[in-house]
């Protein structure tokens, strides 16, 4: 399970932390591993804590009292939300070159993004179950069925088999009700478009439910500015996702360093450069999939490895 991964990364950390420099299958091991846990911990964040977070904030507005510390931890539950898509495209960014790592200032921006696109939603979703309880049930059902369809027809191969493909799909339909998750190579600025305009009109739409829904008293007025502020979160928060992509992605530094001139059966390459090993054995395949998506390379003739040892 999840915390006996966590456990034997420390192990397997601390051995690293001792071993000499010339040893680097231990620390190819600690990568995988590290990969690994980023990945668990990002499905657990959506399938587990986000629900957990909506149905606190919807258990105080029903109940309409709210203590400092329960302030205090969907605070920190917003936070730690995206921290994990953070810690996520971290994970993704480490298969790529030094120079396409992360930096400060990208980190800041895509944290941000992600939470004034996050909090919105769980909002609107707590205020529609606020009246309809039952009806939100049938609501996540009924978008989950869309973004499943939606992620089976994208054509997915992230398990070694059909049923466990399935399941994976089905998780990520779960993270896509709640956030942006790309699952196909490629090009994703129509399919992001698509997905933030449905998201967009379906939030706005819980929320026009829940002001025509709502009693004309005084109980829940102070939610009055918190909604009139969620569309302008929710755009400032599409304002800094255009503004990553369009100057701190990896494919927009290359592009701005005029790419690379090697010469291969596909020509010309306008994607970033992955880590190089010599080792074939040293591949994890999901996390190289999974980097693919996210950032696409326009030379699959030569091989590349990347950090990590072999899928399991």
């Amino acid at each position: 399970g999840s915390p006996h991964r966590c456990l034997h990364a420390l192990k397997v950390g601390w051995k690293v932390c001792w071993a000499k420099a010339e040893e680097e299958d231990e620390q190819r091991h600690m990568a995988f591993l590290s990969h690994d846990i980023s990945m668990l911990r990002l499905f657990k964040t959506f399938l587990e804590n986000t629900p957990q977070l909506t149905l606190l904030l919807y258990i105080i507005l029903r109940t309409n009292k709210a203590e400092l510390s329960q302030g205090l931890g969907i605070s920190t539950a917003f936070l730690c939300v995206s921290w994990s898509l953070l810690d996520y495209h971290q994970s993704l960014r480490s298969f790529l070159q030094d120079k396409y790592e992360l930096s400060l200032s990208s980190s800041i921006i895509y944290f941000l993004w992600n939470l004034f696109l996050i909090w919105p939603r769980i909002l609107v979703v707590a205020l529609f179950a606020l009246l309809w309880p039952y009806g939100v049930a049938l609501h996540f059902l009924l978008v989950w069925l869309a973004m499943f369809l939606w992620v089976s027809l994208q054509g997915t191969d992230f398990m070694e088999s059909s049923g466990p493909e399935q399941l994976y799909r089905a998780m990520v339909a779960v993270i896509l009700y709640f956030s942006w998750f790309n699952v196909a190579q490629g090009r994703t600025v129509y399919r992001s478009i698509i997905y933030h305009g449905f998201i967009l009109v379906d939030s706005m739409l819980l929320a026009l439910a829940w002001l025509w829904g709502r009693a004309p008293s005084e109980e829940h007025s102070y939610l009055l500015p918190v909604v009139s502020t969620a569309l302008p979160c929710y755009l400032l928060g599409l304002g800094l996702r255009v503004t990553y992509y369009k100057w701190l992605h990896p494919n927009m530094q290359v592009q701005q360093e005029g790419g690379y001139d090697e010469v291969d059966a596909s020509g010309g390459s306008d994607g970033a450069e992955f880590r190089s090993f010599l080792e074939p054995d040293l591949v994890n395949r999901r996390m190289q999939w999974l980097a693919r998506t996210q950032f696409p390379l326009s030379r699959p003739a030569r091989q590349h490895f990347l950090n990590g040892a072999a899928a399991m």
